[in-house]
Formats: C-alpha cells, sequence, structure tokens
C-alpha cells in the first residue's frame, strides 16, 4: 500500500472519503508506527521546503550583466585584439585598465547586497516549528520537518499548521486564520472533513487531522514556486542601452571617418592609425559611468537605513522611481489583521447605552479560551472581573455582587440571537435590525447581536439591545501612505482575497475608491485592458491571479510596485518591478519582495519612492553629462587628428 502514497496527488486526497483516506495513505488513528515513518522519510526524504538560493558565483557574474558593462568588455576585447604591430607592444594597459573597473564595480555591489542578503537572513531566522503527533498510539513532539504522509496530528488554538491535511476529530468547532494564506479577514469554520492548509493558524477549538501533503506539495510551499522569475534587466538599464546604441552609432560613423582621412587622405601606417581609432573609441565610452553608479548604490543602504528599510536587488530602488501602479494587499498590509469594534456605529435598540452593550457582550464572552471574536469585544471594553459566573456557553449567566440581582447575557450572529429575543420586539424593530445587518454587510462589517434576559422572569424571555460592528481595522497611517502616494501620481489598486464588500469600505475609507471587481469578472470582461486601468481593486483573487494582473499591467507599459505580507502575496511580489514586504511579512513573502520594511507601517514607503526619484534624477544628470562629454570628445579628437595630424599616446 506504501506504493500508492507516492503515486497519490493532493488533489486525490481532498476528493477522499476518510475511511478511503486512511486507507490510501496507508494510516489508522491510533497513528503510524515508527517502522513505517522511518520507511517514508527514507523514501521521500524529509518533507522540509527549502527555497533554491543562487550560487554566489552565478550572483557576481549576474552583477556584470548590464549594458555599460557589454559595452566596456567589447571596447576591451577591440583594444586587445587590434593593437598590435608596428614593432610596438600590445596596448595591454587599457584592456587591463577596463577590466579593473568592471570587477570592482560588481566586487563592491556584490559586498553590499551579500549585507543586505545577511540582514534579511537575520530578521527571518526563527524557531524551528514543532507538532504534535500521535505515533504508535502515543502522542508526541517531533520537528516539523519530520512529519510524513499519514501522520496523526493534533491542532489546537494558537498552533501554526505544520502540513496540509484533513480534519478528523474536532471538539466543538475549529477557527482557522488563513489570512496569509488567502487573504480573508476573519477566520474560517473547519468541520470534521474539511481541509487545512499548512502555514494557517488555530484560533479556537482543538482537533485532529491526517496529513495528506507536505513539503513541497503544500499548498503553500506551490504558492512558493510561482515566484521563480528570470533575471530581468531594469528599466534605466534598459534607457541606458538605447542611450549607448545610439553612442555607439556615433563612434562608428566618426571612426569610420577617421578610417577614410588616415587611412586614404594621410597614408597612415596601421599601428600609427589604430592607435588614434581606439584612442577615439575609448575616449567617446564613459568608463568612469560605471564607477559613479557604483558610488551611488552604495550610498543607498545608508540613505535606506534612516528608513528602517532593506534593498535586496539595488536596482529595485531605481525602478521604484519609476512606478505608475502600486498594487497593495488588504489584509495585514492597509489593515492590522484584526478585528475591532467600530464604536461609533453600534446600534441600540433599548435604553441601554452603548457601552453598557459591549459590557454585556463581554461577559458573555470567554476569557480563557479567547476567540477572536471575544478578544475583540474583552479588549474593547477592559476590565470585566466584577461578577460572579455560575454557567458560561454562547451565553452567561452572573450575579451582580453589589445588589445580588442574576442576569443571563447572550451573543452571537444576528439572526441567531433575534430568534430567541420575544420580549419588547415588534415588526418594526424587526425591520429595523435586518436593515441594520444589511448596512452592516454593505460596509464589510460583521455584526454580533447582543441580548439579555433578567431572572427571575415570569416571561422568561431575552430583550435585544443591540448590534455590534466588526471590522479589520485599517493601519495608522495607511490613508497618509495612499494620500501621498496618489499625489506622487501613482495609481493604487487593491488585490485581496477577501470578500468585495470589505474591500469596498476599505477603498473608501482610503479614497482610493470603490470601483472593484471580483477576480473571475476578468474571464469574461470584453475589454480587460480597461478595466484593468480604470478598477480601484480585485477581490476573491488568488495568488496565480494577483500575479497575471500585474503581468498584464505590465504589458501596457505601466511600471507596477507590490506590497504585501503573506504567503498568497509571494507571486504577484516576485512578478512586479518592485516587490515590497511589509514588516509583519511571513518568510516567503520577504524571500519573493526586492524591498523588505524593518518597521511597522507604511509611511516609510513614500520616503523610499521619493529618495529612489533623488537617485533617479542623480544619474539622470550625470547621464545627460555624459551624453555632452562624448561628443565634446568625438569633435575634439576628430579635429586634433584631422587639423593638426596629432598621434594620440598608448594610454590616455
Amino acid at each position: 500500500m506504501t506504493s500508492d502514497i507516492e503515486t497519490l496527488s493532493v488533489e486525490d486526497t481532498n476528493s477522499r472519503e476518510e475511511d478511503n483516506l486512511f486507507e490510501i495513505l496507508n494510516s489508522r488513528r491510533e497513528g503510524l508506527t515508527d517502522e513505517e515513518v522511518n520507511e517514508r522519510i527514507e523514501k521521500f526524504e524529509y518533507s522540509q521546503f527549502v527555497p533554491e538560493k543562487t550560487n554566489p558565483v552565478i550572483k557576481f557574474l549576474l552583477l556584470m550583466w548590464n549594458p555599460i558593462t557589454w559595452i566596456m568588455i567589447l571596447t576591451a576585447s577591440i583594444t586587445i585584439v587590434l593593437s598590435h604591430g608596428g614593432g610596438k607592444p600590445t596596448d595591454w594597459e587599457v584592456f587591463i585598465g577596463i577590466l579593473f573597473l568592471i570587477i570592482i564595480n560588481a566586487t563592491i555591489n556584490f559586498i553590499q547586497q551579500r549585507k543586505s542578503g545577511n540582514n534579511v537572513d537575520t530578521l527571518t531566522e526563527s524557531i524551528e516549528p514543532e507538532a504534535k503527533v500521535k505515533r504508535n498510539n502515543y502522542w508526541k513532539i517531533v520537528k516539523a520537518v519530520e512529519l510524513v504522509r499519514g501522520d496523526i496530528i493534533n491542532i489546537k488554538s494558537g498552533d501554526v499548521v505544520p502540513a496540509d491535511g484533513r480534519l478528523i476529530d474536532i471538539n466543538d468547532k475549529i477557527l482557522m486564520d488563513q489570512s496569509s494564506l488567502t487573504g480573508q479577514s476573519f477566520p474560517v469554520n473547519r468541520s470534521v472533513g474539511d481541509e487545512i492548509l499548512c502555514g494557517a493558524i488555530c484560533r479556537q477549538g482543538e482537533g485532529t487531522a491526517i496529513i495528506s501533503a507536505t513539503g513541497p506539495e503544500t499548498f503553500a510551499a506551490k504558492t512558493m514556486t510561482l515566484t521563480n522569475i528570470d533575471y530581468r534587466i531594469s528599466h534605466l538599464q534598459t534607457i541606458l542601452l538605447r542611450i549607448n546604441n545610439f553612442r555607439i552609432f556615433s563612434i562608428v560613423l566618426f571612426i569610420i571617418v577617421e578610417l577614410l582621412i588616415m587611412y586614404v587622405g594621410f597614408g597612415y601606417d596601421y599601428r600609427r592609425g589604430i592607435n588614434n581609432i581606439l584612442a577615439l573609441l575609448v575616449g567617446g565610452i564613459p568608463m568612469v559611468m560605471i564607477i559613479v553608479f557604483t558610488i551611488i548604490f552604495v550610498h543607498i543602504p545608508k540613505q535606506l537605513s534612516k528608513y528602517k528599510t532593506i534593498a535586496k536587488y539595488f536596482p529595485s530602488i531605481e525602478e521604484l522611481s519609476g512606478v505608475t501602479i502600486l498594487c497593495v494587499d488588504k489584509t495585514g498590509t492597509l489593515t492590522l489583521n484584526k478585528i475591532v469594534i467600530e464604536k461609533y456605529s453600534i446600534k441600540k435598540y433599548s435604553d441601554i447605552e452603548t457601552n453598557d452593550i459591549i459590557y454585556y457582550a463581554a461577559l458573555a464572552s470567554n476569557i480563557e479560551n479567547q476567540n477572536v471574536i471575544d478578544a475583540c469585544i474583552i479588549s474593547t471594553y477592559g476590565d470585566i472581573n466584577k461578577f460572579n459566573s455560575i454557567d458560561k456557553r454562547t451565553e452567561i449567566t452572573y450575579k451582580r455582587i453589589n445588589d445580588g440581582s442574576v442576569r443571563r447575557v447572550t451573543k452571537g450572529m444576528p439572526h441567531t440571537i433575534l430568534d430567541l429575543c420575544t420580549r419588547f420586539k415588534t415588526n418594526e424593530q424587526i425591520k429595523q435590525f435586518n436593515d441594520d445587518v444589511e448596512e452592516f454587510a454593505q460596509r464589510g462589517f460583521r455584526s454580533i447581536a447582543v441580548a439579555i434576559q433578567d431572572i427571575p422572569d415570569e416571561e422568561n424571555e431575552f430583550k435585544l439591545i443591540g448590534l455590534l460592528p466588526i471590522y479589520d481595522p485599517l493601519n495608522s497611517d495607511a490613508k497618509e501612505t495612499i494620500d501621498n502616494a496618489r499625489q506622487l501620481g501613482i495609481k493604487i489598486k487593491i488585490l485581496t482575497g477577501d470578500e468585495l464588500s470589505i474591500a469596498k469600505e476599505t477603498g473608501r475609507r482610503l479614497n482610493i475608491g470603490d470601483n472593484m471587481y471580483l477576480s473571475n469578472t476578468l474571464k469574461d470582461y470584453e475589454d480587460i485592458d480597461d478595466l484593468l486601468l480604470h478598477a480601484d481593486g480585485f477581490v476573491d483573487v488568488y495568488p496565480k491571479h494577483k500575479s497575471e494582473i500585474i503581468s498584464r499591467l505590465q504589458e501596457m507599459g505601466h511600471m507596477v510596485a507590490m506590497i504585501g505580507d503573506g504567503i498568497n502575496d509571494a507571486p504577484a511580489l516576485s512578478k512586479a518591478n518592485v516587490g515590497i514586504a511589509v514588516a509583519e511579512a511571513c518568510d516567503t513573502s520577504r524571500a519573493a519582495a526586492d524591498i523588505i520594511l524593518t518597521e511597522p507601517g507604511l509611511s516609510n514607503i513614500i520616503k523610499v519612492i521619493l529618495e529612489a526619484r533623488k537617485m533617479f534624477q542623480r544619474m539622470r544628470s550625470y547621464i545627460i553629462y555624459t551624453w555632452s562629454l562624448t561628443y565634446r570628445v568625438l569633435f575634439g579628437f576628430s579635429i586634433l587628428v584631422f587639423v593638426f595630424k596629432f598621434d594620440f599616446p598608448l594610454f590616455m
């Protein structure tokens, strides 16, 4: 049966019934034996997924893969090939000098990028994750990397899921936070038979699962494989290539004219003429440009450190200066990825005040084993210790210390609570309640209803007292950052896996707009380019969708930056001209990004963009200067040769 495990796909395990899944994975509720585990480790090796790293030598060589270096190498090659004869030594000085400049430049860049890489590694250092697994019918703690398909694991509140699996047992219910994988703001309920994903966090409950995929077969690892891209030439390098192509054309034109005049007109011998030709060639090409650019690049880390930012790929700073569209993940980037109560929007259905509604909701919350909603309500109110607990479920019965009165409080999903409430309930109140729930839904809020019951109560009825709106709040500097980016002429687009109503409310709060669409709209829309340009964002998007949207915008000629934090953002971070990972980003996003923020918040992005534009302006000014210098050299050298028959020395 073990052979079936080798050929079984992850999709296949997700479609199996529970009993059949145990059979196909050759597992049982008592767990695998040590022999079975060792056999599978020996056959499949450890399940750890390690992103492929580029060889340092290849990294060093890639630093010399740019237009200026190409021209310098070509010039050095021509020099060594042609500068001989006439009883004079070969002009090795020029050849060695040019190669020296190239190697010095690459070495400085390599050292700086290595320092940045070490800083990133320091950021991603963490304790090796562990998992509680059942083997030989006993529970034990093992390293997550040692898990194999068919293992039985235990998941409880606060645990990070170590591998993909299927739930086989749960206690009450399980809430899983998949925001880093799917972009959803709120945890999702998981039942027996449901899939749980590697990297998700258990926010409430406890359960048992069978491992169906480990290492590179997990959803998270497959998402990481989308981040592999080929080496790309930056926008500035493309511009330099075009400028240098025209410069080379001009130099070649002058050389042809010089050849005709010196050899045909003046009758120079080969070596005398070739020295002048090489002087024109070497003098016309701005050899110092590569050193100037290196000095600018070396200056970058010092400047970025002021803004708590690390640049892994220096040309990405230059790319950032030309960004026209900024795509932003919502959950954990624009928002804090935690839920709070919108106190000013609480709806009242009795004479009980807003703070008291929150107080009663806090009483009905679980203090010890909190889910995210309980934690949100308790943190909003504060101290709730002034009562005696008698019974806790989804409701609480408590006794007040000061007067001895007993009261029952319940909270929960709006219509579940409404059905419990019969006291003072009227058709008008029901209509108002439904309208309020709908209003909150359109604004992207989740609603929690609160009701109370006095004990003893002859009618034994609950009374509806309020409706709490909860939402994922914005980052403190998100609106300022978005406003500043728009003032710089940058368009903003939200790309999120969250719901449409939540994304629209976020867009409205940030003045981005609410012209947003579901990802499946892209399949049927006639003019996709027009939709992409004018939409304020797209929702219910998967990692592949984000990457495809960015790719399409790039094909339209836009420079695109992407800001994200989760595993689901990694492909888009890698695909964008500039990928930016926020301070709270996961290791996957940091690995895929070009720039990493090390301080919470988004405001430093604007500072980095402004710094990038300053740097680009310096480089642009120097390019214009060297452009004019090239033509001064061409005309000046030509006049010296044509009019004064000046002979240039071997090495200038």
